[in-house]
């Protein structure tokens, strides 16, 4: 699954979503994880109320599950989820790598059920039956 990071510097959450400089994406399974790219926005990013500014970051998290971020507005949080991504906030800027470590985790153990839910997302679901003999 594809997990976006609202960032600054490339290496931590420590960013608003709106007005994040970067966010960084990276797909994430419980064996591993790997860099996919990052999205770098210019202009205005000011706390301001401009929701123009939201629609590239929107467009850029539109493949992701899961968003992290240091804050995000009401209506940032509203659109987000309407694109079926859960945001995710941290409470002090933390590193990306150890924020995927920990999701890494999550999906090795037993994940809450929304967890499962985006992670079994778009894949085939399987049946299994044993053959009883008569």
């Amino acid at each position: 699954m594809k997990v976006g990071f609202a960032t600054q510097d490339l290496k931590r959450v420590d960013a608003h979503f709106g007005w994040a400089k970067n966010i960084a994406i990276y797909d994430v399974t419980a064996d591993g994880y790997s860099f996919v790219e990052s999205h770098a926005f210019q202009g205005d990013l000011q706390e301001d109320g401009n929701e123009d500014k939201l629609q590239p970051k929107l467009e850029a998290i539109k493949d992701c599950a899961i968003l992290y971020v240091a804050a995000i507005g009401g209506s940032g949080a509203a659109r987000v989820v309407a694109q079926n991504i859960h945001p995710m906030k941290v409470n002090q800027p933390e590193e990306i790598t150890d924020l995927l470590g920990k999701l890494q985790d999550v999906l090795k153990g037993s994940p809450p059920p929304w967890l499962r839910k985006v992670v079994s997302k778009g894949q085939e679901r399987k049946f299994e039956f044993d053959e009883e003999e008569v």
